[in-house]
């Protein structure tokens, strides 16, 4: 199964670097070394096992723009499943660049009606924190505002803390076709372990594909305003984050990541292999390794079920 992934955005907005990062696994330190992309750039990214991710990185200069516009029209914009179009926080060419975003989204109009829209304010790094979210919140009424009637999720991002690992698993979730299922099934985990809490990871990636807990709006992830437990709202980026920086580590030195258990006075978090695609991470019991080894088998099952379903 392939879900088509667009990557758009301006020259130099930071595309590539998000990509090279979630995909490939490159640390941000790292990231200053690529190129500008010419043309469009494909990747066939396997997630989840049988899911293909078909990802478009299209160049974002303006000869380029204006040739998907119009001669390469609808080879770029069929058969979308995802169009995440970045913009630079600190665009001198704002108004450029949203007259190249309202041109595409015209373009997924004419040819994917029903692919998902994401934005990403990117390189909020670059704002001063103490005026980020503000900078942030401005960007996210003006983008929506550019949309017109179109359904967009707006997050601002870095390739220096953990935002950009929100975005994407958000990104990816609208991909899985059976991720509230899988969040069913981790919910009835959760309560047979005692656990706070249990959250599904891509094996590569890190990105988070669902949780248990509970979610009563249709976002895929609790929002920043949804206290689970009083549990730090930023956690699942967090754990991405640093497991993925974790792994990256162990590769230097040549050993291979497998498992993690942490006993600490407060409770105790193991994060262990699922499936042979995912990870999960369980905290708030001394059986939770027990659990998992018995609900691998189950795991395994909604998995191909999930990609079976959509052939």
């Amino acid at each position: 199964m392939k879900k088509k992934v667009l990557l758009m955005g301006a020259s130099g907005s930071g595309k590539t670097s998000m990509r090279s990062m979630i995909f490939s696994n490159n640390p941000a330190s790292l990231t200053s070394r690529l190129g500008a992309t010419i043309d469009v750039e494909q990747n066939h990214v396997r997630f989840l096992g049988d899911l293909i991710l078909n990802l478009w990185d299209c160049g974002g200069q303006d000869a380029f723009m204006d040739s998907y516009l119009s001669a390469q029209r609808s080879i770029i914009f069929s058969n979308v499943g995802v169009m995440i179009y970045v913009f630079d926080v600190e665009s001198r060419e704002m108004e450029k660049d949203l007259e190249y975003y309202r041109d595409c989204l015209e373009g997924l109009s004419q040819f994917s009606k029903d692919a998902n829209v994401f934005l990403l304010v990117h390189k909020i790094d670059l704002v001063r924190e103490a005026e980020r979210n503000a900078v942030v919140q401005r960007k996210v009424a003006e983008l929506k505002k550019a949309s017109g009637e179109i359904q967009v999720k707006v997050f601002g991002t870095s390739i220096y803390d953990e935002s950009l690992y929100k975005a994407w698993s958000n990104i990816v979730n609208t991909l899985i076709p059976n991720a509230r299922n899988l969040s069913k099934h981790l919910r009835i985990f959760a309560e047979a372990c005692s656990a706070t809490e249990v959250i599904l990871f891509e094996r590569t990636t890190f990105l988070v594909i669902a949780t248990s807990s509970r979610i009563d709006s249709s976002d895929a992830f609790p929002s920043d305003s949804v206290a689970l437990h009083a549990l730090d709202p930023k956690r699942y980026e967090r754990t991405s984050e640093l497991i993925k920086a974790f792994k990256q580590s162990c590769s230097r030195l040549r050993e291979e990541f497998r498992s993690l258990e942490m006993e600490l006075a407060e409770f105790t978090a193991v994060l262990d292999e699922m499936t042979k695609n995912t990870y999960v991470l369980g905290c708030k019991t001394a059986a939770i390794k027990m659990n998992i080894c018995m609900a691998r088998k189950k795991f395994e099952e909604l998995q191909g079920d999930s990609l079976i379903s959509e052939k």
